[in-house]
C-alpha cells in the first residue's frame, strides 16, 4: 500500500491484541505503510474465548513479519507507570526509537455503563485509569524520549465521540474521553516546539468485540459479552446502530486506521491539537 511512506519509522499501539480491533488494525495499516510495530495488549489474548484460531498479540506480530516489517508484543497494563515505562524502555533498546505511539488501549466496558445514581466508585475508577491515566503515563513516556533524542514524533490519542457529547450511563467514559481531548490540545501546546504531532481521533460505533460488552451492559437480559456476540446480538447491533448513521453503516477498524495512518505520515505535519470525529457523518464537530 505505502500510501503514507512510513518506512524507517517505528510505532507503538497499544491496546492491539483483538482480532476485530481498532488497535490491530492500525497497527496492520502502519507495518503497511512500511514502519515496524510494537503491538501491546495488557494480556497475550484479550478474547481468548472468542476464537480458537486467534492467539492474539502474537498473530498481529506474525501479520506485520509477513509484510516484510520487524515487531514484536509487549504485555504491560498501561494504568500502571512502571509498567509503561518499562514498555517504552524496551521498545527504544529493540527498535532504537519510537517515532509513532498510538494510545488506543481502553477498559471493557461492564460496571460502568450504567445511571450515575448506580454507578460505583470502583466502576469509575477501572474507566479513567485505563482510558485516561493511560493515556497520559503511555504519552508522558513517549514524549520525553521524542523530545530527547528530536527532531519530531506523532503521537495519536483515541478518543471518542463521547469525547465530545454526553450520553446517558456513559458518565465514566465520557468523562474520560472529553478528558483525553483536552489533555490531547494541552500536550500539542507542550510539544510543538519540539515538532512533535498530538491529535486525537473521535470513532463513534466500531464494530469491533468491545461492542458486544457495550451491548451485554446495556441489555435488560444478563448476558456476558461473548454470549452477546455467539447470539447474534452484536449483528443486530450493529445493524441498528448504522441506520442511524448518515453514512448508512457502522465503522469497522480500517475505518480509524485510515485516519491514524494520515496522521502518522508526514502528510499530516501542520495539523496538531485536533480531535478528528471518524463517525460517518453521525458527529461533525
Amino acid at each position: 500500500m505505502d500510501i503514507y511512506n512510513l518506512d524507517g519509522k517505528v510505532a507503538l499501539v497499544t491496546g492491539a491484541g483483538g482480532e476485530h480491533g481498532i488497535g490491530r488494525a492500525i497497527a496492520v495499516r502502519l507495518a503497511k505503510e512500511g514502519a515496524d510495530v510494537i503491538v501491546n495488549d495488557i494480556v497475550s489474548n484479550p478474547y481468548a474465548n472468542w476464537s480458537t484460531a486467534w492467539e492474539g498479540a502474537p498473530s498481529v506480530v506474525r501479520e506485520i513479519e509477513e509484510l516484510g516489517r520487524k515487531s514484536i508484543s509487549i504485555l504491560a497494563d498501561v494504568s500502571d507507570a512502571e509498567q509503561v515505562d518499562d514498555m517504552v524502555s524496551l521498545a527504544v533498546e529493540e527498535f532504537g526509537r519510537i517515532d509513532i505511539l498510538v494510545t488506543n488501549a481502553g477498559s471493557r466496558p461492564g460496571a460502568d455503563r450504567v445511571p450515575v445514581v448506580d454507578l460505583r466508585e470502583d466502576a469509575w475508577e477501572t474507566v479513567h485509569s485505563v482510558n485516561l491515566r493511560g493515556t497520559f503515563l503511555c504519552c508522558r513516556a513517549v514524549a520525553r524520549h521524542m523530545v530527547a533524542r528530536e527532531p519530531g514524533g506523532k503521537i495519536i490519542t483515541m478518543a471518542s465521540t463521547s469525547g465530545k457529547r454526553g450520553s446517558a450511563r456513559f458518565a465514566a467514559y465520557c468523562a474520560a474521553k472529553f478528558g483525553v481531548i483536552g489533555f490531547t490540545q494541552a500536550l500539542a501546546l507542550e510539544l510543538a516546539s519540539h515538532q512533535v504531532n498530538v491529535n486525537a481521533i473521535c470513532p463513534a460505533v466500531v464494530d469491533t468485540e468491545r461492542w458486544s460488552y457495550i451491548g451485554a451492559a446495556l441489555s435488560d437480559e444478563d448476558f456476558t459479552g461473548e454470549e452477546f456476540h455467539k447470539t447474534g446480538r452484536h449483528s443486530d447491533q450493529m445493524r441498528k446502530s448504522g441506520s442511524g448513521v448518515p453514512w448508512g453503516r457502522v465503522a469497522d477498524g480500517d475505518d480509524i486506521a485510515q485516519t491514524a495512518a494520515f496522521l502518522a505520515s508526514a502528510e499530516s505535519d501542520y495539523l496538531t491539537g485536533l480531535s478528528i470525529s471518524v463517525a460517518g457523518g453521525l458527529v461533525m464537530d
